[in-house]
């Protein structure tokens, strides 16, 4: 999957406090690997994640093989939304 670096960073500061913990948890990550994901870059702290950042405008386009935590975060932001 394909999404601007920008959008990814939005989605990651549209999560309710708490919710980088919650979702390391439910998928056995460390937290700085989920950091990680939405654009960290602390490696000895936590695990590498399968993305890819092509340059450009707004950040540039990541390239996301597996998209599980976005979709946990999403979900996670929807359900904030809804209560």
């Amino acid at each position: 999957m394909n999404i601007s670096f920008e959008e990814l960073r939005r989605v990651k500061h549209s999560l309710p406090t708490g919710s980088i913990r919650k979702i390391a948890d439910e998928l056995s990550l460390t937290e700085q690997t989920v950091r990680n994901y939405f654009g960290a870059e602390k490696y000895r702290e936590g695990a590498t994640v399968d993305r890819h950042v092509q340059p450009g405008p707004n950040g540039g386009i990541v390239h996301l093989e597996d998209t599980t935590i976005l979709d946990l975060a999403r979900q996670i932001i929807n359900e904030s939304k809804s209560s």
